[in-house]
């Protein structure tokens, strides 16, 4: 923050987000709750856990390959309360739509927000719609807050990673973040990329079934999966190793990265979640995992291996060892 001047890469998900909520949101709002930094908080109200969340929807474009701006909104606020353990129950939705924007359009992503919803088992049941001058935002932007309910004896946070604690990884990353390049930039693969965009609570409630002793749950949606376990290492003070052979990438997206000069590691997705979970549970979670629709493709990328400041070192498949950071810039601005 040295310069007075706020930057696209201040929304990265990455170092500058980072340090944007550490010096500035964190004194300012300081709290118990939010000091936590997890994608929700948890609040107890006369003894029920409650979990909130809210988020904003500035993706471009708005359809993409895969999905919409609509439907991302909806399960992107879904997943963010499962991270925290919760059933979600309720949504809220507000847009910010630009004067002229059209009419059909808007009724196009209402209506996928409407079926999002249906399959992730929520109701819409409160919201606002402001409309200002042609050119004062881009098209539209949503923001959907949501609440679900936290079963007693669920205790899920970034700060909880333990030593020993089991990395898994339900499929594989960074399809998200090259479908929305590819339709905004107008490039052609030979394979179709899709988004991964897809609602993680049935896939929650299915690992909670086997255990309530998850120690840590996330999606890496900005920033990726390098970013989101930085976040980790740094809130529960450990080291994490993840093996580069075992990190689930699909061959187009690799093809894509490397055609673009882009880290998989860093790219966006927006249906995948990572679990910490002791080693003792491990196998049967992983199990529980694989036969679920979102998570069939699931793989133990890695391990929690000491206390410490907090470090993410990747096993290369080369047989070395390197330090994976946080994102520094932005790889790809507006991308949910």
């Amino acid at each position: 923050m040295k310069e007075d001047k706020i930057l696209l890469n201040h929304g990265s998900g990455g170092k500058l987000s980072f340090n944007l909520i550490k010096k500035l949101v964190l004194p300012n709002f300081n709290n118990p709750y939010l000091k936590r930094l997890d994608d929700g908080a948890v609040l107890n109200i006369e003894g029920l856990k409650l979990a909130y969340t809210t988020d904003s929807y500035t993706v471009d474009p708005l359809f993409f390959k895969g999905g919409n701006i609509g439907e991302l909104a909806v399960y992107g606020t879904v997943n963010d309360l499962a991270m925290c353990g919760a059933t979600p129950q309720y949504l809220s939705c507000s847009f910010i739509i630009e004067e002229g924007f059209s009419l059909s359009l808007l009724e196009k992503i209402v209506l996928s927000m409407r079926e999002a919803s249906v399959i992730a088992r929520v109701d819409i049941v409160t919201g606002d719609t402001k409309v200002v001058n042609r050119g004062a935002a881009d098209k539209i932007f949503i923001n959907t807050s949501g609440v679900g309910i936290v079963e007693e004896g669920v205790n899920i946070s970034g700060s909880n990673a333990k030593v020993g604690d089991v990395v898994i990884i339900n499929g594989p990353i960074g399809s998200h973040g090259i479908a929305v390049l590819s339709e905004r930039e107008g490039l052609k693969f030979e394979t179709d990329i899709k988004s991964d965009t897809a609602p993680l609570s049935s896939l929650v409630a299915d690992i909670l079934k086997v255990s309530k002793d998850i120690h840590v749950l996330r999606d890496p949606t900005r920033g990726g999966l390098s970013t989101t376990l930085n976040e980790i290492a740094l809130s529960s003070k450990v080291d994490i190793e993840i093996n580069e052979d075992d990190i689930p990438i699909q061959e187009e997206v690799r093809a894509a990265c490397e055609i673009l000069g882009y880290d998989p590691l860093y790219l966006a997705n927006e249906g995948k979640l990572v679990a910490f979970v002791p080693s003792e549970i491990a196998p049967e979670v992983f199990k529980k995992m694989r036969k679920s629709k979102y998570g069939k493709e699931s793989k133990i990328i890695g391990r929690v291996v000491r206390k410490s400041e907090g470090k993410v070192y990747l096993n290369t498949g080369i047989g070395g060892k390197r330090i994976v950071d946080m994102l520094t810039g932005e790889q790809l601005p507006r991308i949910c």
